[in-house]
């Protein structure tokens, strides 16, 4: 049985996901505050093995590269967004959004995903695609929960304003590879509170 647990990090409060089973953890989207998902981690008890990114925003990459030395775990990305970690225009670090924002360098991610199955460490997820926010946004669906970025919200959608943003894809996105999953899985957003598939397939304003 998979555990999760949410860290909201940084100015906009985003979220890092720790996903773990009895001996290996996955961090998803470690956007700032590093010191404060090592000590969770420790908490823990469980061994990290990578860092899984949905998407390359500046707000769920800034404690990548301190998190990947300090564990020497590889990164995972959408080779749609790779060139993104090292460009602080399209991470958007580089836009002055908030005064204490530095641009933030990602060195390039390890890994760049497949639009399949993994198993890492005993953890099963499979990756589908969630453009629309962003052109490389993915989603990743485990046995009973799905984590999706910044493409589905509790009660609202990712903005589409962005550089590669688009809202007719998103829409798709969310309509096809998320809300076909099963009504009572949960779906942990980038941002914000939990919620459920069937909640938004009934109630997202977007959809009805």
């Amino acid at each position: 049985m998979l555990k999760i647990e949410r860290i909201q990090t940084g100015v906009i409060q985003e979220n890092c996901y720790l996903i773990y089973n009895d001996t290996n953890l996955l961090i998803i989207d470690p956007g700032d505050e590093a010191t404060k998902i090592a000590a969770l981690i420790k908490k823990t008890g469980k061994k990290p093995i990578a860092i899984l990114l949905t998407h390359t925003h500046y707000d769920h990459i800034g404690a990548v590269e301190e998190l990947r030395h300090l564990y020497t775990i590889p990164v995972y990305v959408s080779p749609l967004e790779q060139e993104w970690l090292s460009n602080p225009i399209f991470n958007l670090s580089g836009l002055g959004r908030h005064n204490d924002i530095a641009d933030i360098i990602v060195q390039p991610a390890e890994v760049e995903f497949e639009l399949t199955d993994y198993n890492l460490g005993g953890i099963n997820f499979s990756v589908v695609p969630t453009p629309g926010h962003s052109i490389g946004s993915v989603s990743f669906v485990f046995d009973d929960f799905v984590v999706t970025g910044d493409a589905l919200f509790k009660g609202s959608i990712g903005r589409t304003d962005l550089h590669t943003g688009d809202m007719q894809q998103l829409l798709h996105s969310i309509t096809t590879y998320l809300f076909t999953l099963p009504d009572e899985f949960p779906a942990y957003p980038g941002h914000g509170d939990a919620t459920t598939i069937e909640h938004e397939k009934k109630t997202n304003p977007f959809f009805n």
